[in-house]
């Protein structure tokens, strides 16, 4: 039976994307969500194993763990997704901030990657750790300082848990910068990002989904951070 993909922050953007995308070609997947969103319900009828997590508390995290190694004892590969953005802003304690962003892109990978070892460990192929990181983890970010400095954190455990792990488990980051705008994002805004990078596109979260099957299949890359962000570093 093939070991199922457990896919952090499903419900939406690159997550849910790449969950359909192993639905797609009959991969197995055990998905969290945090929010409740209509494409649960799709996911979950698809044949995903949709689990409710929220990773903002220890009780959270644990509780998740728990839940996870009652459905499974073995995992194909953890993509560390879920993610929040939280500025900082004068109506917000800088403390309660750095807490949250460091709660779900530090904390929470760190504990679930030392909790789920031996379910990637159980086979005879190298299974798989990634980490979804950020562009702005090269320049930092004037307006989210907490969420650029989590971001550089969870970058760094990749090297130490590809140090940890290797050669039995590969574990590699990627680094986006636009993949997809929101829904409300301004005209102007849109624009203006756009000029940010060489390519000059919102390329959509299939570059993403690629991205993320290319690190799977390829049996020699551990410990590096794979950039997608259109050559934003020459611009």
């Amino acid at each position: 039976m093939t070991a199922p993909i457990l896919i952090t922050g499903a419900g939406q953007r690159i997550g849910l994307a790449f969950a359909n995308a192993c639905l797609a070609r009959n991969q197995p997947i055990i998905v969290t969500y945090r929010s409740y969103r209509p494409a649960i319900d799709a996911l979950q009828k698809a044949g995903a194993e949709c689990i409710h997590a929220d990773f903002a508390t220890t009780e959270g995290i644990d509780a998740f763990i728990q839940t996870l190694k009652s459905r499974t004892d073995t995992l194909r590969a953890i993509i560390h997704n879920a993610s929040d953005w939280l500025p900082e802003s004068k109506d917000s304690d800088p403390a309660e901030v750095m807490n949250a962003m460091m709660q779900i892109h530090v904390m929470t990978p760190y504990r679930i990657n030392l909790a789920c070892r031996s379910m990637l460990e159980q086979g005879d192929t190298a299974t798989d750790i990634i980490h979804m990181t950020d562009y702005v983890v090269e320049t930092g970010s004037a307006k989210h300082i907490a969420y650029a400095a989590s971001k550089a954190a969870l970058a760094n455990l990749t090297l130490s848990f590809s140090r940890l792990l290797a050669p039995r488990v590969k574990v590699n980051a990627i680094a986006p910068s636009l993949i997809l705008f929101n829904p409300g994002d301004s005209e102007a805004y849109r624009e203006k990002t756009l000029k940010k990078s060489l390519m000059g596109i919102e390329p959509g979260a299939g570059v993403a989904v690629a991205s993320l099957q290319f690190l799977l299949d390829n049996p020699y890359i551990t410990g590096r951070t794979l950039p997608l962000d259109g050559g934003r570093h020459l611009v």
